[in-house]
């Protein structure tokens, strides 16, 4: 199990992936706005996304568990 973290504090601009997915490692999972900066946050590992922990338009500070990956 892979926890993917917010690595900076912004609003959740873009949900790329949903639960179920299955995504390989560097592939996009959200995207944050942050600054007017459009971030993305990739996966860490391959897998399957097991739980989305954000939605479109919520904030998140840096650390924020993002998704959890199996």
């Amino acid at each position: 199990m892979t926890e993917v973290k917010a690595s900076m504090a912004g609003s959740v601009w873009k949900v790329v992936a949903a639960e179920g997915d299955s995504i390989t490692s560097g592939q996009d999972l959200v995207i944050l706005e942050s600054m007017k900066m459009e971030i993305p946050v990739p996966a860490e590992a391959d897998g399957t996304v097991k739980e989305l922990k954000v939605n479109e338009g919520d904030f998140v500070n840096e650390g924020d568990v993002i998704a959890i990956i199996e």
